[in-house]
């Protein structure tokens, strides 16, 4: 039996939402770390819990710590449903850390994450049953960027389930429309079909277009969709432009070069390790 809606107490919402955002590491600019603003993460957060309620959840990258505060929220009484397990798969190791370590100190077993990137084949296939990604945006490779983490995503479904998609919305810019367009298309082909969308739903921390906003687009699996064979690693021609113009996928994992602090993500925080193959 469905669940209903919950009104939640805003004020309750936000300082829990505050916590995770002081856990969370700082943004590193040149691979894409944008953190979505306060309020749209207590309303995404409000929402992901309910759209994944009772359910097995993966994240597919997660810098904007969305998972902590599902699972904070729930954990706190201040939202009566959510998903009954959530692990998230990142490929910065001070993500990982700060959100296995948030879970331990705030008590909450349903939290979990794996030091993973999105090239490599997928380690946990169809053990969940829903998926959640904001990746990279895809503006200078067509969204090819947007497509991988998604198939990741409906690879750790079984290619059964549901999807949350977070990426580029606008109603002037050609090429959000263009990702939207061409993700839809991706989709389509690997036996999903677009269920639903929300349209500019989420603001950021974004100094180069203050006003570029972002979608969910919910995608959900035809029945009786087969999943392929097994996990590969993705070809590499599909990583060129991954993180924008001249910015192919070379790192492998974001190291984190000392115990997390909360004031600056600077060079002395974090050290790139890189695929042999793209050195």
């Amino acid at each position: 039996m469905p669940v209903e809606r919950a009104q939640i107490d805003l004020q309750e919402a936000i300082n829990a939402i505050s916590d995770v955002v002081q856990n969370r590491p700082r943004p590193i600019r040149s691979i894409d770390q944008i953190y979505m603003k306060a309020g749209d993460m207590v309303m995404q957060a409000e929402l992901v819990a309910y759209w994944a309620n009772g359910k097995k959840l993966a994240f597919i990258g997660d810098g904007d710590a969305i998972s902590v505060c599902v699972a904070h929220l729930k954990e706190r009484g201040i939202l009566p449903y959510g998903p009954s397990q959530i692990t998230v798969f990142d490929f910065d190791e001070r993500q990982v850390h700060s959100i296995k370590s948030f879970a331990e100190r705030k008590h909450i077993r349903l939290l979990n994450a794996e030091l993973y990137n999105a090239r490599d084949p997928f380690p946990m296939t169809n053990r969940f049953e829903r998926f959640y990604t904001n990746p990279p945006w895809g503006q200078s490779n067509d969204g090819e960027s947007v497509h991988i983490f998604m198939e990741r995503g409906m690879e750790a479904c079984g290619h059964g389930g549901q999807g949350m998609i977070v990426i580029a919305d606008d109603e002037e810019l050609e090429w959000p429309k263009r990702v939207l367009y061409t993700t839809q298309k991706r989709a389509s082909e690997l036996g999903y079909f677009v269920s639903r969308m929300q349209p500019l739903m989420h603001s950021y921390h974004l100094d180069d277009d203050a006003l570029l906003r972002s979608c969910n687009l919910f995608v959900e699996a035809l029945p009786g969709n087969r999943q392929p064979a097994e996990s590969r690693e993705v070809d590499k021609e599909r990583l060129t432009n991954f993180y924008g113009r001249d910015q192919n996928l070379r790192m492998r994992y974001i190291r984190s070069s000392r115990p997390l602090t909360f004031e600056a993500a600077d060079e002395d925080d974090w050290k790139p390790e890189f695929y042999e193959d793209t050195e």
